[in-house]
């Protein structure tokens, strides 16, 4: 998932860097002091994850989780993100710096939409539905991060366009897997944490403490 450096041409770079900016803003206004040590944690994970890599032409494939950060910090994956992105580039020269914007948006962005899209749905009193939202919450944001990637790739030449439908393809089996993970991870927190999906209700139980 990751673009690598020399390929993207200036103004889809600059596009990405400044929509990453807009994002990282939004994101670290909303979160709170409390929610650090879980930004952190997942930041973690985030990083952790996209360690093992299978190289795709100029980008690669891996697990993101980007849908589950965005499930449980919705715009704070932004930033969440961004930091797990920054080590990588800064210590195993994942992705690099030049595309730092870039790829914090493709994996940002897709997250943030699913994550506050499916978290309704997620804390349904329904048994049968967080499943179903896991698992789409899982694939659909990781799908969506890879035609991020293929549309960059498109807009900054015509040569890459088969490269571009490589990485889309390249990425369904990380998509399925993905799915499959989150899936079972959003059920586990529901089961022992759920206040961790629900913000309305952890605030609640605050204002109660309070």
């Amino acid at each position: 998932m990751h673009i690598s450096e020399g390929l993207m041409s200036a103004p889809v770079l600059a596009g990405g860097a400044a929509l990453a900016v807009a994002g990282m803003a939004v994101g670290l206004k909303s979160l709170r002091s409390e929610d650090i040590p879980r930004a952190s944690i997942l930041s973690a994970v985030f990083f952790v994850a996209s360690l093992i890599h299978v190289p795709i032409g100029p980008s690669s494939a891996h697990l993101v989780l980007n849908g589950l950060i965005g499930t449980i910090m919705g715009w704070a994956a932004f930033p969440i993100i961004f930091m797990g992105l920054l080590l990588q580039g800064l210590l195993f020269n994942f992705g690099g710096l030049t595309t730092l914007g870039l790829n914090t948006f493709n994996m940002a962005a897709p997250a943030v939409l699913f994550g506050v899209m499916l978290r309704p749905i997620v804390n349904s009193q329904q048994p049968w539905l967080p499943w179903v939202a896991g698992f789409l919450g899982g694939g659909l944001p990781v799908l969506a991060s890879a035609i991020l990637v293929a549309i960059a790739l498109y807009l900054s030449g015509e040569q890459f366009k088969f490269v571009a439908l490589q990485v889309i393809a390249g990425n369904l089996p990380v998509i399925i897997i993905e799915s499959v993970v989150v899936m079972f991870c959003v059920k586990f927190l529901k089961k022992v944490c759920p206040e961790i999906l629900d913000p309305g209700a952890s605030n609640a139980l605050e204002g109660v403490s309070a």
